[in-house]
């Protein structure tokens, strides 16, 4: 059974997932936003486009490197994502980012994840947001963030894996932040790091 995180709380992954570790995809899902119409009518549906980020970190605290909707795979390959979802329709995970923790380079000590609203709406208004890890070996959901209402704020820096020896930690942050895409949130994010 996953562990529903909370802000602020850490967990072990070789704990959770067990000694064999190796490859983490990180899933984040939301719906289109329902529109209500006059009396019921002319109501619809607005797409919504948040954009999953998985960025690198040095011991230092320096970006290494950013895989998102603009650079979908990292140099080496250890980090990829698959592609960007600009509504929000259908169902499970809508965005991905899969992290070979096994073959991630040793100079990157943390890597965070989090996620932008490019067409600009608030976390408010998204509908059935989340974001997940899961251990691609078996499919086994590790842990969830819930992202459903998180405020008026049009992104969120939502974990961290951070190299701790041989093992993983993750550690749900869940801190907002403002703007369309991972630049914006830069200031806000080196706290984490």
């Amino acid at each position: 059974m996953p562990i529903s995180l909370q802000k602020g709380q850490q967990i072990s992954l070789a704990k959770e997932a067990g000694p064999r570790l190796d490859l983490v995809r990180m899933g984040l899902g939301w719906d289109v936003i329902k529109k209500k119409g006059f009396f019921g009518f002319g109501g619809g549906e607005q797409a919504v486009d948040l954009d999953a980020n998985a960025l690198l970190f040095d011991a230092s605290g320096q970006l290494q490197e950013a895989v998102w909707f603009r650079q979908l795979q990292s140099a080496d390959g250890t980090v990829r994502h698959s592609g960007d979802n600009r509504t929000g329709q259908g169902s499970g995970d809508d965005e991905t980012v899969t992290v070979d923790l096994a073959r991630l380079p040793a100079g990157i000590q943390t890597v965070v994840f989090s996620v932008n609203n490019y067409t600009g709406q608030d976390f408010g208004g998204v509908q059935n947001a989340y974001c997940r890890l899961i251990d691609t070996q078996g499919e086994k959901e590790i842990a969830r963030y819930d992202l459903s209402a998180q405020g008026s704020h049009s992104a969120l820096i939502l974990a961290s894996l951070r190299r701790s020896g041989s093992d993983w930690t993750m550690t749900a942050i869940g801190a907002p932040s403002r703007g369309r895409t991972f630049q914006d949130n830069l200031p806000d994010l080196r706290a984490y790091v």
